[in-house]
């Protein structure tokens, strides 16, 4: 039914002209459990020691995404990145569902919307503002979307015993990463926000309509509660960033 705007014309019919069917293979063995990993840098530095194994790989005009077998505390799990922006990870996302992993664990940082989370610091999502556009062709119009349960709790059990402090609370998803104004970000800050990035909302909108798992953890990087951005070197955050890697694949195989 036509709406004022496009993006509120959901359509819940599942059966769309171009599915991952038609472009990726189920696996019959691939493990179900998966980490949604953003770090390329982690990623490269496993393949070069060795400790990754290609099981599938999703073409596009970018270039090749590379799907991972990892072994992880004698188990295997699927390691991939699935791309930066909500409409490119979410189609990796999907095209992974189809192989046939079905619980995820996504993990990557984000900007702060409160000085006071350090850069470093961990940051779990508990529901995601959808101020983008991929979440609303997967779910009706809402204000905000939440992880599965299940994933939320198994990160927070990781964290816990891992004695592993974070933050939980909202985060903001937007498209526009150079629209972050000093008014969004104070409307958003009402609202309990605590982070922003590009893909939360959409990944959890299309984990809740394809039926799989997902949860996520976060690092702080740049501060945007501020006058002025403080970059704050986010990303030459090593330790943590590999430390992630590790925390959302015994999180993972939790679920």
């Amino acid at each position: 039914m036509k709406k004022q705007f496009p993006i509120l014309e959901f359509d819940s019919d599942r059966l769309a002209i171009i599915s991952p069917s038609d472009l990726v293979k189920e696996i019959p063995d691939i493990p179900k459990h998966a980490v949604v990993c953003f770090f390329n840098d982690v990623i490269t530095h496993l393949a070069e020691s060795g400790k990754l194994k290609i099981i599938s790989k999703i073409k596009s005009e970018m270039g090749f995404h590379y799907v991972y077998s990892y072994e992880f505390e004698n188990r295997s799990i699927v390691l991939f990145h699935p791309g930066v922006g909500a409409p490119l990870a979410v189609a990796t996302f999907e095209d992974v569902i189809h192989m046939g992993c079905n619980k995820f664990v996504v993990c990557g940082g984000a900007g702060v919307l409160d000085k006071e989370i350090a850069a470093g610091n961990l940051i779990v999502p508990n529901s995601a503002i959808r101020d983008e556009g991929t979440s609303y062709h997967y779910l009706e119009p809402s204000r905000e979307v939440a992880p599965s349960s299940e994933a939320l709790i198994a990160i927070e059990t990781t964290l816990t015993k891992r004695n592993i402090s974070y933050r939980i609370g909202k985060t903001w998803t937007t498209d526009g990463v150079y629209r972050e104004t000093s008014s969004k970000i104070s409307l958003r800050k009402s609202e309990g926000c605590i982070s922003v990035e590009m893909e939360a909302a959409a990944l959890f909108a299309v984990a809740k309509f394809r039926g799989v798992k997902i949860g996520q953890i976060l690092y702080g990087g740049d501060n945007v509660d501020t006058e002025i951005w403080d970059h704050r070197d986010w990303q030459s955050n090593w330790d943590i960033r590999e430390m992630l890697v590790a925390l959302s694949a015994e999180a993972c195989l939790l679920m």
